[in-house]
């Protein structure tokens, strides 16, 4: 399975999480609420997802987990493809649930409840 394949497992199964190449080229946006929540460049290898802060990103990058993400705010970091199939999705989710916890309440309300949550 490709990385982009295992994202794309993870991702889909999230409630409201729609995916667009909104630049073209190939770049997958995964976004709930129309707000992005991970990103898989067309060219540069890897995930960027959102962190709860810039503390964290910096916690995770200097753990040598992720690096970061180029053209994002400092909150965002970049796992790369040899990242392990258990983070990976912890951070996909914890990426999702920070931004789906940012959307409006009437938003939010009109998303079904994550099952694993």
């Amino acid at each position: 399975m490709s990385f982009r394949d295992r994202v794309t497992s993870v991702c889909r199964t999230l409630p409201g999480a729609e995916v667009s190449d909104p630049w073209g080229g190939g770049h997958d946006a995964w976004k709930v609420g129309g707000k992005m929540f991970a990103c898989i460049g067309a060219i540069a290898p890897g995930v960027s997802v959102k962190t709860a802060g810039t503390d964290t990103a910096q916690m995770l990058i200097d753990a040598g987990v992720a690096e970061r993400a180029r053209y994002f705010h400092r909150s965002w970091v970049t796992l790369p493809e040899t990242c392990d199939a258990e983070e990976l999705r912890h951070r996909l989710v914890s990426s999702y649930d920070i931004v789906r916890g940012g959307l409006t309440r009437k938003a939010q309300a009109a998303l079904a409840p994550r099952e694993d949550a």
